[in-house]
């Protein structure tokens, strides 16, 4: 038993000290991943080494102190591709910025895990399908803009709860049903919904459902 206790202090320290580097290696997986499901003909993805221990070198990439992603920076930078569910695993992520790009397909629900996020740019692409009731696990958000897309449905009711929305911008897509007026819903201007045709709003509770017309 003696043997075992001396063992442990001796081998437990230097497994935590791993710790960081396991975390910020399925980090680089994470965007590893993303950058297979994505065309990049200018290179602005060429420093994205997965061999390196930790992605906190590669351009776009902000890190803090513990070589936790913290930031990917990739808005207008003429990359073309999808988003896969790997970009959940980047549970520090304050800020996912990947506007104004040519991203298909449907947003990923696992974005719903990045329970940190601050703001979230996803405008300006040619995503489909819904948004996904997930993000009402985000509620640290404080900025969503999913504007001139393909999205269609209608407006999660769930994201009602995010109280620290301040800037929710989902114009120039193809959603469906009533705007909601709970929760941080009642401050945003009517723009922020425009040139949807089948979205009519603000809703009147109790007189007709919130996904009328979907």
């Amino acid at each position: 038993m003696a043997v075992d206790s001396l063992l442990l202090s001796f081998f437990l320290p230097i497994l935590l000290s791993f710790s960081p580097a396991l975390s910020t290696n399925s980090e680089g997986n994470a965007l590893s991943a993303l950058r297979s499901r994505l065309s990049d003909p200018t290179n602005v993805l060429q420093s994205w080494d997965p061999t390196l221990v930790n992605p906190c070198t590669w351009f776009h990439v902000t890190c803090d102190s513990n070589n936790h992603v913290l930031r990917l920076d990739l808005g207008n930078s003429n990359i073309s591709g999808s988003l896969g569910p790997e970009l959940g695993q980047l549970k520090h992520l304050q800020y996912l910025e990947l506007y104004k790009n040519n991203i298909v397909g449907k947003i990923p629900k696992e974005l719903g895990n990045l329970g940190k996020l601050i703001s979230m740019d996803l405008y300006g692409n040619k995503l489909q399908g819904k948004i996904p009731e997930s993000f009402a696990n985000l509620k640290s958000l404080r900025f969503l803009r999913l504007n001139d897309n393909k999205l269609t449905g209608s407006i999660p009711r769930e994201l009602t709860t995010l109280s620290d929305l301040k800037v929710f911008d989902i114009s120039n897509n193809d959603l469906c049903g009533t705007i909601p007026i709970d929760g941080p819903f009642g401050i945003f201007p009517m723009e922020s919904f425009a040139n949807n045709n089948r979205l009519n709003g603000p809703e009147l509770k109790g007189l007709v459902a919130y996904d009328f017309g979907c």
